[in-house]
């Protein structure tokens, strides 16, 4: 889908931001991002639909190269979400929504029923919020609507700079959740930037890991906790309190967890697999490696919310923090 060769950005002379580097980026895959302050990653995003041109190199979607692209064309095929949201405040939340499809000349009645299925895709009512200005909605409703603007003209990519650092932890966590489990539907390309490794590791299909311009360490969430390939790699880990699953106890429970209320309130779909409190967590780990987020269910076969990986770092951080119970 996206593959980048020898691709260098360099601002200033002997200045270089993005170092010669190689990477393929496969279709439908949640990509991630992810390094210090100043190690290239959203320089990098943005060479992907021209906002940073390339100094050396090439980037290539779907084989053909993004230079060959009319700028209004690549543009409009690549969804775009920033921290700032970026939602204009004179507008309807339909009429935000609608700037690309207006753009791409499509009909009023298109718009209307494409926004109606975004809105409901992330739990907004349509009725409600069609007609509502951005300064009437929380800062994780705003967030949910720059995500469905980026989709508004069905997109084949999704870029994602940053887009929840600026909300509080627990809206937060509940777009990681959204946003997760809206991919699962959608089956994007996205290409996310973060510099909170529990973020990659929760949202990410692969992880690539940058350092001064150049990729440290591309792969697997899994294969990054159990095998990071570098000190720097291992400093950044421990650096954002992250746990690896051989640290994971076999004598703590789902229960644990939820005592503790390392969950969120959840409502499980048809058909989707759950876990009890009595499983291990060190079952659930290795279910957390195929699945976002897992719905747990008690012994009334009710249910109780919902565990991410990140419920299972924070817990295990705070376990290692004072010591394993025994």
């Amino acid at each position: 889908m996206i593959r980048f060769e020898n691709v260098t950005k360099e601002y200033i002379e002997d200045k270089i931001a993005v170092d010669h580097i190689n990477l393929d980026i496969k279709d439908g895959e949640f990509f991630v991002f992810i390094g210090p302050s100043g190690c290239g990653k959203t320089t990098t995003l943005k060479m992907i639909n021209r906002l940073i041109s390339l100094t050396d190199g090439t980037i290539y979607i779907k084989e053909r190269p993004i230079s060959d692209y009319d700028i209004h064309e690549l543009r409009y095929n690549i969804g775009y979400v920033l921290q700032q949201i970026a939602l204009f405040p004179h507008m309807t939340i339909e009429e935000n929504i609608a700037i690309v499809p207006e753009m791409k000349k499509w009909s009023k009645e298109e718009i209307y029923n494409r926004t109606t299925e975004l809105l409901e895709m992330v739990g907004l009512d349509p009725a409600s919020y069609r007609t509502r200005k951005p300064e009437e909605l929380s800062g994780g409703e705003q967030q949910r609507v720059g995500v469905v603007r980026a989709l508004a003209a069905n997109p084949s990519i999704i870029l994602m700079d940053e887009p929840f650092s600026a909300l509080d932890p627990l809206s937060r966590q509940k777009l990681q959740q959204d946003i997760s489990n809206l991919q699962k539907k959608i089956k994007k390309t996205i290409v996310f930037v973060t510099h909170d490794m529990q973020e990659a590791i929760a949202l990410g299909d692969r992880i690539c890991l940058m350092q001064d311009g150049e990729i440290v360490q591309c792969d697997t969430p899994e294969n990054i906790l159990k095998n990071p390939e570098t000190d720097f790699v291992r400093d950044f880990l421990e650096s954002g309190n992250i746990v690896t699953p051989q640290l994971t106890p076999n004598d703590v429970f789902v229960r644990d967890l939820v005592e503790r209320d390392f969950f969120l309130p959840y409502k499980k779909n048809d058909g989707e697999a759950t876990i009890s409190l009595d499983e291990t967590v060190e079952t659930l780990v290795k279910r957390l490696a195929n699945e976002h987020i897992i719905p747990v269910m008690d012994e009334k076969k009710q249910m109780v919310g919902a565990i991410s990986a990140q419920h299972v770092m924070k817990f295990m951080a705070e376990e290692l923090a004072g010591g394993h119970k025994q």
